[in-house]
Order: structure tokens, then sequence, then C-alpha cells
């Protein structure tokens, strides 16, 4: 499976902007330190840093800067700039501690599994199986067990999808997002495919050990359509096609993350039979419009690397800011739809927590859209959090539906 991956990851060139007045600083101290005749460090990481310096250029000069770039840029350059001012050879330099090189190994392998989105799903998980919850007497050690086995099968299958599409999109990544480790050049391809591999067999191993089968076929569904969608190989790499790489999410987040996890609660755990209450035909239409958001929304910071490569996202064929207003009306819809849901809802407390809480969301999103800078990629990605954030809001208030 390693050799299929690596082989399988397609390596073009992409061009680099030139070098412009203030950088010329730091360029002057690069070449001192080339100069130093006790110099020994491997050139791929030099040209690693220089590549981060130019294409923070590129990207200001195309549409504004972003400030995890930045950070990167600024913390690979120091790695070779330290004491580049004096004569003393850079053998001289103290290695790192023991902590220093776990910190960094930890900080790494945290950029590398995505965060927002291990919360988004472990959020959802425990939402939707809060729905399969009837009385207090469900809060049961058997329950809170089928919850655990579910998230923790469910992050290893994540770490494996978000891994995979950073292994497919290296290239990419060095313009959109040069502070992930395979773009860095912290992670090499072979230690990348080490672990996606290792988290998608422990994902499998842990889904069957359990026995839970909608447990079971959400992994493997989730692999599937994961790996179609970043992996590039003949017929696949659905992500080069704008609608089909949206159908991809909204089939993950929307559709099995709400159904399969609830019936695993529902059946195996509680061993009730299957029923699509009223509660979880909200959270799967409420979040058919979010999984659609956070399909386009994505690509709306990464439209500079999309262009170079090719890559056909509803960004690129319309525009940062009419997709982005396109996002915010398809949310904006999704609250006032929740709002009418709560005020039919027979449950006086449930209908106060519905509707107060989505007219809250709907207008914290709009004052807060009304705001955002399209000159500047920092404020767009930053935007882009906040709609993670008010994802995880709403599966607070998914249980409270009644």
């Amino acid at each position: 499976m390693e050799s299929l991956l690596i082989g399988s990851f397609h390596r073009p060139s992409i061009p680099v902007a030139a070098e412009f007045s203030p950088l010329k600083t730091s360029s002057h101290a690069i070449e001192r330190v080339l100069k130093c005749k006790a110099w020994k460090r491997p050139k791929r990481h030099y040209s690693t840093s220089m590549k981060l310096q130019r294409q923070y250029i590129t990207q200001e000069h195309v549409g504004g800067s972003d400030l995890s770039t930045i950070a990167a840029d600024k913390k690979l350059k120091g790695r070779f700039l330290v004491h580049a001012s004096s004569e003393h050879p850079l053998e001289s330099q103290p290695s790192k501690s023991p902590w220093d090189s776990v910190h960094d190994a930890v900080d790494a392998f945290y950029r590398f599994s995505r965060p927002h989105t291990i919360i988004g799903t472990a959020l959802s998980i425990i939402s939707v199986s809060l729905l399969a919850v009837e009385k207090f007497s469900d809060f049961s050690p058997l329950f809170f067990t089928g919850v655990l086995q579910a998230i923790v099968a469910a992050l290893f299958m994540n770490i494996y999808i978000v891994g995979l599409n950073q292994l497919s999109d290296i290239e990419i990544d060095k313009v959109n997002k040069p502070y992930l480790p395979l773009a860095s050049g912290e992670y090499s391809v072979q230690t990348g495919v080490i672990v996606v591999s290792s988290f998608a067999i422990l994902s499998f191993w842990l889904g069957w050990i359990v026995g839970s089968w909608p447990l079971f076929w959400a992994l493997f569904i989730s692999f599937v359509l994961g790996t179609a969608y970043s992996i590039n190989l003949p017929l696949l790499r659905w992500k080069r096609f704008a609608v089909v790489a949206a159908m991809c999410i909204f089939a993950v987040r929307a559709v099995i993350v709400q159904i399969a996890f609830y019936l695993h609660i529902q059946t195996y755990v509680y061993r009730r039979p299957a029923v699509l209450s009223r509660p979880l035909i909200f959270a799967t239409a409420f979040m058919s419009f979010f999984s659609v958001v956070i399909a386009l929304f994505k690509d709306i910071p990464d439209i500079v690397g999309d262009k170079i490569f090719g890559i056909q996202s509803f960004t690129v064929r319309l525009g940062q800011e009419r997709v982005f207003w396109i996002c915010i009306g398809l949310l904006e819809m999704a609250y006032l739809v929740a709002i009418v849901v709560g005020a039919a809802s027979s449950n006086t407390w449930s209908k106060h927590f519905t509707i107060l809480g989505h007219a809250a969301l709907a207008l914290l999103l709009w004052t807060r859209a009304k705001s955002v800078d399209f000159s500047r990629k920092a404020a767009i990605t930053s935007f882009y959090m906040f709609i993670w954030k008010l994802f995880y809001a709403e599966y607070l208030l998914i249980p409270l539906v009644r």
C-alpha cells in the first residue's frame, strides 16, 4: 500500500515570484550562512525556506498576506539564521534537548491532524449520540463506552483522510498552507504514508472488534469517499471537480455522521429498533446546508494554489466574494428553517433554546460577514475558522431540539 500511495503523488513544478527588496536583508544573511565552511545541513531545508519566502511574496502581491504563512516562514528561516552574523561554525550551536524534540514532534502531528476537523468530528458524534437518549437512565456505562468507541474509531479515520489529502497536495500546500508538516519538509512522504496507513488500519481494526455494523459502515464509506476525493489515480482525485468534491463532503458530514452514529447508539448500544426521529431528521437537514457551506468555503482562502494547479473549485470559477456570499446566504437560510422548526416544537424549553440559539448565531454570522476584508487572505482564513466555530455551536444546540 505504501508503494501505491507514494507512486500516486504528483509533483508538478510551480512558478515562484522574483525576489523583492524587502527580503534583501534576510537573503544577505542566508548567503553569509552558506559561506560558512562548516555548513553541512541538507540543501533541501534551505530550498524549502526560500520557497516559503517567495511564496509569501507571491501571496502578498496576488491577494493579501497569510499570517500562518508568515509565521511558518519565520520559523523555518529562524532555524538557519542562528548566529548568521558571527563567524562561528554552526556545529558550535547546542543541540535540541529531548523536551524540544518531543515538543516539535507533537506540534507537527497536531498540525498534520487538522485539529479543527478533529473537534468537529468528536462533537458531532457526541451530539448525535445524545439524540438517542430518551430518559435519564439511558446514561449508562454502556452508553459512554459506545460513544467512546465511535469517537476513537472515527478520529483515526479522520486523521487518515486529512493526512491522505496532504500527501496528495504537497506542492499545492507549499503555496496555500506552507505551515503543514509535509509542505514544510518536517515530514517526509514516507513518514506521511506510514502515519495515514497506520491510522486507517487502526480505525478498521477498532470498528471490526467493536462489532457494530453502523459504525463499521460509517468508517468504510468515509474511507472510500476520502480516498477517492484526494488520491491521484485514474478516475479518482474527485476534488478536481467542484460538484463531486462538494458531494463527498456532504455525504460524510451531513448523512453518514448523523445517521450512522445515531444508529450505532440506537441499535447496537440500546438494542432498539432503527427509527428516524424528528430531531435526527432536523440534524441531517441542517447539516446538509452546513456541509455544502464548508465544502464551498474551504476553497476560498486557497484560490492562488488552486489556480496554479488547475483545481476547478467554485471559487476559481466564480470568484471569492461571490462564493463567500453564497455561503452566507445558505447558512442564514438554515438558521431561519431552524427557528421555524423550534417555533413548531411542543416542548417549551426546547422551543426557547432552539429559537433564541439559532437567532443569536444568525445575527453573529451576519455581523461578522460584513466586516471581512477580501483583500487579505488572513481575514478570509480567519472567517473560515469562524464558520467551523458555528459548526461546533450547532452541535451543542442539536440535542436540545425535541
